[in-house]
C-alpha cells in the first residue's frame, strides 16, 4: 500500500540554526494562490501587514485590523505546505503590554495555523517578544525603518544614514536577539551598518533595503513581479507581471467586443 508522503514545515528553530550558513529565501504572500507558487522556493512567507499598501490601496500599514491579517494568514497558510508562514502583528495589537500582545498573538496563532509572528520595534518591545516566547510563539522581529511608526519617523525615510544614530539601531538589534527573537528584519538601513549588525549579532538577519552580507533577504511580491510601476530603490524586479495582466486583459476585452470569444470549444452544445 503507498504511503503519502507529508512535508514537513520549515520552523523557527530551523531558521534561526541558519545564521552564517545557506541565505534565507523570503517573500510576501498575502494569498493562497501566491503561496501555493512561492512555496517551493522560498523558506518564509511573510503575511505582511504591507497588504494594506498593496492590496487595498492605503497610504500606509496602520489601518489594517487583526481581523484582516488573519484572514490572510489563514489563506496562505491552506496555500502553502512547506515555507514557514509569518504573520504580521498589526499596529495597536501589541504595544499597550505584553499581555494583550500574547493575547492577540495567540489568536494569530490559533485561527490562521501559522508559525511564527512578526512585530516592529527593537529595545522597547524587547520586554514583549521575550514574554511571547517564554509562552510558546516564536517571534520575528523587526527593525530600522519600521512602517507603523512612519508618523514618528517622518516618512519612510532610510534609518542610520547619521552615524551619530548607529548605536542606537544595534542596540535595537542586540535588544531582540537577546530577547530570543529568531530573526530580525533590517529594513531600509544603510549598507554598512546593516552589514555590521548582521557580523555582531546572533540571529539570522533579513534584509530588505539592507545588506547582501544579511543572513537573508526579503521582498514584497507583487514589487519584484513588476506590478508597482515605482517601485523602492532597493527592489529588483524580476519580472514583468503587471505588463502581462494588462496584455491579456486587453486582449480579453478585445475578442468580447468583436464576439471572438467564446468560440465552439468554449461554449455547451446541445447533445
Amino acid at each position: 500500500m503507498s504511503q503519502e508522503i507529508v512535508t514537513r514545515r520549515v520552523t523557527a528553530p530551523e531558521i534561526r540554526i541558519r545564521k552564517g550558513g545557506e541565505p534565507i529565501v523570503a517573500l510576501t504572500s498575502y494569498h493562497a494562490n501566491t503561496a501555493r507558487i512561492v512555496d517551493q522556493h522560498a523558506d518564509i512567507l511573510l503575511v505582511g501587514d504591507s497588504l494594506a499598501m498593496v492590496l487595498y490601496a492605503m497610504d500606509s500599514t496602520l489601518g489594517v485590523s487583526l481581523d484582516l491579517m488573519i484572514a490572510h494568514g489563514r489563506a496562505v497558510v491552506r496555500g502553502s505546505k512547506r515555507a514557514m508562514v509569518v504573520v504580521d502583528m498589526p499596529f495597536g495589537s501589541y504595544e499597550e503590554n505584553p499581555e494583550i500582545a500574547f493575547r492577540n498573538a495567540a489568536r494569530v496563532m490559533q485561527e490562521t495555523g501559522c508559525g511564527a509572528v512578526k512585530l516592529e520595534g527593537g529595545v522597547r518591545m524587547a520586554d514583549t517578544i521575550r514574554f511571547l516566547i517564554e509562552r510558546g510563539i516564536p517571534v520575528m522581529a523587526h527593525i530600522g525603518l519600521t512602517p507603523q511608526s512612519v508618523n514618528t519617523l517622518g516618512g519612510f525615510k532610510t534609518q542610520g544614514r547619521d552615524t551619530a544614530l548607529w548605536p542606537l539601531i544595534k542596540a535595537d538589534a542586540k535588544a531582540v536577539s537577546d530577547a530570543g527573537a529568531f530573526s530580525v528584519v533590517l529594513e531600509g538601513i544603510v549598507e554598512p551598518l546593516a552589514a555590521e549588525i548582521s557580523r555582531e549579532i546572533a540571529i539570522p538577519t533579513i534584509g530588505i533595503g539592507g545588506s547582501v552580507e544579511c543572513d537573508g533577504q526579503i521582498l514584497v511580491l507583487e514589487d519584484m513581479l513588476g506590478y508597482n510601476p515605482k517601485p523602492p530603490k532597493f527592489v529588483k524586479v524580476y519580472g514583468a507581471v503587471g505588463t502581462a495582466i494588462e496584455e491579456a486583459v486587453k486582449a480579453y476585452a478585445d475578442d468580447v467586443r468583436s464576439r471572438k470569444f467564446p468560440g465552439d470549444e468554449h461554449i455547451y452544445l446541445l447533445k
